[in-house]
């Protein structure tokens, strides 16, 4: 039997989210999860908190729970799978990657990473951008030109190109861990249409945000979860109450305030700034500085770095250590032959990263700031400090 690494979001952990880990455990012995803290790749607060998001995945058959720094979180997709690969590699004792996938060959996906990495398909990239369109819409149009339609067509796949990504990781980390895809079983991300007891997060995010019933498309024990986080006035986030703050920062800010922040270029800080001047909202704010070569997802992504000041350096030293979020007892077992394989320190209490330097700390501390302003967000509003004294989450 092997150990399972799956990066993921869990926002929130729903069906389609236990129906990839039953998949996987039917020829594993431990599930690994790197998951998104408080903060997730859209640029936004997760719709709850990283912890109950963590207890939910336990008690829906995760076994090991990994904290994937905010740094890396709101990163792109590149960034964010490098950052979730190299914590699994670094841990020392698993043995394959899963993802889901829209096409579910790993024959296919990884041609489509072989391609993106080709140079003729590179050169035209660059080429293709200096005509204004996006990133993605350039590297889709360049492996067109190259490999023909069946290649590029995956690129035009939220969870395919992850899954190149983590392809490319692998790849790029000299990594002994293999790749594995797993048809995805849901609907579409971001689709507003349901299929049975299956829908998209964001679908799920949006009716709990508006009191609506979510629990059906949720596994019955995170259902429970979800609902007394909502009871209790911890879920769910809501976006929305950082817009004065987020504004009050953007109005004052100058472009120099956006020069060390990641994937800022060719002067959309000044869009940015231009916007927040007009705008009485964060959501007019990404409407208003879009442009055919920044999307609305780097746009907010590039905001909230700015805010919650997310440097390069944040990325670019990398991984000081793996923070356990939460564990099972046979999570609890795996921990302890990570300790002697792992190749970073493993962090599961405070007092386990103060005496690791000057970049764990800068790590933790960066952390204890996304977690504070997180906790704006919610409902019932908490007080500064959660990230010194939240212990893991702990399944018997």
């Amino acid at each position: 039997m092997s150990v399972i690494g799956i990066i993921c979001e869990f926002n929130p952990f729903h069906n389609g989210h236990k129906f990839l880990i039953e998949s996987v455990k039917k020829d594993a012995d431990t599930v690994v999860c790197v998951m998104s803290g408080n903060f997730v790749q859209r640029g936004e607060p997760a719709i709850v908190d990283k912890r109950t998001r963590a207890k939910t995945a336990l008690l829906c058959g995760a076994d090991l729970v990994i904290e994937l720094p905010v740094a890396f979180s709101v990163s792109g997709a590149q960034v964010f799978a490098r950052g979730g690969v190299k914590l699994l590699d670094s841990l020392g004792v698993v043995d394959r990657v899963v993802f889901g996938s829209e096409c579910g060959s790993l024959e296919k996906l990884t041609n489509a990473a072989k391609a993106i990495e080709n140079k003729e398909v590179c050169n035209e990239i660059s080429n293709l951008m200096h005509t204004g369109i996006t990133f993605a819409a350039a590297r889709e149009k360049a492996v067109r030109g190259v490999y023909g339609t069946e290649t590029a067509d995956i690129l035009r796949n939220s969870n395919d190109i992850l899954a190149i990504e983590y392809i490319s990781a692998l790849k790029y980390l000299h990594s002994k861990i293999k790749p594995q895809a797993v048809l995805r079983k849901s609907v579409v991300h971001d689709s507003v249409e349901t299929d049975g007891a299956f829908a998209s997060a964001s679908l799920i995010r949006e009716k709990m945000l508006n009191g609506e019933d979510f629990e059906k498309y949720l596994p019955e024990k995170a259902a429970e979860i979800m609902r007394n986080a909502v009871t209790e006035g911890i879920a769910p986030a809501d976006y929305g109450k950082l817009d004065i703050a987020i504004l009050a920062f953007l109005r004052k800010a100058d472009p120099e305030d956006f020069s060390d922040v990641p994937d800022v270029a060719e002067g959309i800080e000044n869009r940015i700034i231009a916007a927040a001047r007009n705008a009485k909202t964060i959501s007019e704010v990404f409407d208003n500085a879009k442009t055919k070569r920044y999307t609305h997802a780097r746009i907010r992504r590039i905001v909230l770095c700015a805010f919650l000041g997310i440097k390069n350096n944040h990325v670019a030293c990398g991984m000081p250590y793996i923070h356990i979020l939460g564990f099972s007892d046979k999570g609890r077992e795996l921990l302890h032959d990570a300790i002697k394989k792992a190749r970073l320190p493993i962090a599961v209490r405070l007092s386990d990263i103060s005496n690791l330097g000057a970049a764990a700390e800068q790590c933790f501390k960066l952390e204890c700031t996304a977690t504070d302003i997180y906790n704006l967000t919610l409902p019932n509003i908490r007080k500064c400090g959660k990230e010194m004294t939240d212990s893991p989450v702990v399944i018997k």
